[in-house]
């Protein structure tokens, strides 16, 4: 059986071959080693302790489960489950939809998902990153950053009902381009049109990937790759010229200011050779008034594109009239080819000194005549023209309302915000109270920390947040903010003492580490530093489960692996509860008996 890292490097040293076509894909679902790699690779998350259609987690797993799998793959009798449909919440208020497919079949997407990954990786376009390793939103606002200067008008891209409304054809052609597996095909087809059961009625799915599917982000991307790659030709028709001309406006102080230049060198009487620099220095200042390069120069354009996921972000150098039909070539090829619409209202034109907003933050491109020395101790424009990202203060107030932190004080015509205490948290302890508002500033504090304003926003988050949390722990002591901070502030550090599980001492402080903004210092995307390598993780979990040693009564069987949500709901009451607390692990792999006295344990 050949070794899973072997065979997705295998794939992996094809992918930047444009028209190379993969073969014999489906036979490597029959590979076991595939799909413990892929369990272990998944089951950790949570959501696997929720069950699917099948009334299945991922409790109970074991190696007769993934060849029965696997049986039923090589026959092709395999068929999906129909995915299990919630409502999640969405930041505009609306509910998005949220399919939540068997484990049986998470296993199988996880695999198909580990050789799309290895197939399309290298082919993908860099200005796509979203759902792809090594990339982040922090990748495509850094990206924004450095390709960006100059940027006269945004057009912030939005798609309509995206992940619903993909095309099923569409997508297999796009997939036929690249893979010749009529197998492999077929079984993406089957969980494109698996359907979902909502409120215990069966739907069929005649369009869209479901979400909530493993596999339905890197579908996402390989069906907007197509977009990715026509918008780079496109970019290399709109460029025009290699650089700005020159304003003539500028001209005239800076060839007056060199003339001065080359007669104060020659200028040997003090009185003359001061006077010449005072107007040298006046028609320096004149030229930092006025821009170098032409505003509006028909002969130079410039146009930059970044995707995340659904939404994209496009730069244009040029006229709002050449945005105008960049936005409806857009539309016609989004329509046409991808059978895709994008979101009026969403889909904007920005001009750049106005901020667009992406990713949850605020990008403008400032217009500024502030000077600053660079190395050589020349007075430079830097600030003109450079990409500036700021946390938007509606970002801020909704943050803080969706924790339910603070509250809008109306004093004398004017709003205020006032921290609030969040009478939800009072049945925690003191320490996980502050543990917990600990985890919501820093999270804040590390997605926004490349924010230009992070230091004034994440002051303005974290005073509130801090004024909250004396105000939950004065409710919960029924106390007051003073005598708060008497008790638990020592030497200015505000921390809550508390035993942990070992009966030690510890000391639990409140965030003070400040908000300091962060250069994002990824690598350049366009460089493999290790070239078609794909590593995975080692199937510990699989490994326990082939030891054929129960870890509970230590009997040989053929054993199963017991799950568990979270470790902080197990009490002391139990053998097995015991054991995975001593070992610290959610997991428990087990002999059939023991398995049956666990779940039937506290019927």
């Amino acid at each position: 059986m050949r070794n899973p890292v072997i065979i997705l490097n295998t794939l992996s040293k094809h992918s930047n071959i444009p028209n190379y076509k993969f073969e014999r894909l489906y036979r490597i679902l029959f590979n076991e080693e595939m799909f413990f790699v892929a369990y272990q690779r998944i089951y950790s998350k949570q959501g696997n302790m929720t069950s699917g259609t099948d009334g299945k987690t991922v409790d109970n797993m074991n190696i007769s489960r993934v060849q029965k799998l696997i049986d039923t793959l090589k026959d092709e009798s395999y068929k999906p489950h129909p995915a299990k449909r919630v409502y999640i919440p969405k930041k505009d208020g609306k509910m998005r939809p949220l399919g939540i497919p068997s484990f049986d079949d998470k296993l199988v997407q996880e695999v198909v998902r580990m050789i799309l990954e290895a197939i399309y990786e290298g082919y993908f376009e860099n200005t796509s990153h979203g759902f792809r390793p090594t990339r982040s939103c922090h990748t495509a606002l850094s990206s924004i950053q450095k390709g960006f200067t100059g940027t006269k008008w945004f057009i912030e891209g939005d798609i309509k009902g995206f992940f619903d409304n993909i095309d099923h054809n569409v997508l297999i052609a796009i997939l036929s381009e690249r893979i010749s597996d009529e197998k492999f095909l077929r079984l993406i087809r089957k969980f494109l049109n698996a359907g979902y059961f909502e409120q215990w009625k069966y739907y069929k799915t005649y369009s869209g990937t479901p979400q909530g599917g493993i596999i339905s982000p890197i579908l996402a991307n390989i069906y907007l790759d197509k977009f990715d790659k026509d918008m780079a030709e496109y970019i290399s028709m709109f460029d025009k010229g290699k650089r700005r001309r020159c304003n003539p406006a500028y001209n005239k102080p800076c060839n007056k200011r060199n003339n001065l230049k080359r007669k104060l060198k020659g200028e040997t009487e003090p009185s003359k050779i001061k006077e010449l620099k005072e107007e040298i220095d006046a028609l320096k200042k004149e030229m930092f008034s006025i821009s170098w390069g032409l505003a509006m120069d028909e002969q130079f354009k410039r146009m930059r594109y970044v995707r995340y996921a659904d939404d994209f972000l496009i730069g244009v150098i040029g006229s709002k009239a050449d945005c105008e039909q960049i936005k409806a070539d857009i539309t016609q090829y989004m329509s046409a080819k991808l059978k895709l619409e994008l979101s009026a209202e969403k889909t904007l034109i920005t001009n750049a000194k106005t901020p667009a907003k992406f990713l949850g933050f605020e990008i403008h491109v400032p217009v500024s005549n502030s000077t600053k020395r660079n190395e050589n101790d020349y007075a430079v424009r830097s600030f003109t023209k450079n990409v500036v990202l700021s946390v938007p203060s509606d970002a801020i107030f909704k943050k803080l309302q969706h924790y339910d932190a603070v509250k809008i004080d109306t004093h004398d015509g004017t709003n205020k915000w006032v921290a609030k205490e969040r009478g939800y948290m009072i049945g925690k302890t003191a320490e996980d109270i502050l543990c917990q508002f600990n985890l919501e500033i820093v999270g804040f504090y590390n997605y926004y920390s490349i924010a230009n304003n992070i230091a004034k926003a994440g002051g303005t988050f974290g005073y509130i947040m801090e004024y909250s949390l004396y105000k939950t722990l004065a409710q919960k002591l029924n106390s007051s903010i003073r005598k708060i901070n008497c008790k638990y502030r020592k030497n200015k550090v505000f921390s809550i003492p508390y035993t942990d599980k070992n009966g030690m001492a510890q000391r639990r402080v409140l965030y003070n580490g400040g908000f300091k903004r962060k250069t994002f210092c990824a690598s350049d995307s366009k460089v493999d530093k290790i070239p078609n390598t794909i590593l995975t993780p080692r199937p510990r979990l699989v490994e326990r489960l082939l030891m054929r040693r129960c870890e509970l009564c230590e009997s040989e069987a053929e054993l199963t692996m017991h799950h568990v949500r979270t470790l902080k709901n197990l009490q002391m009451d139990s053998p097995w509860e015991q054991n995975m607390l001593k070992r610290n692990r959610k997991t428990l792999a087990v002999c059939p008996e023991c398995y049956r006295k666990i779940i039937s344990y506290g019927k």
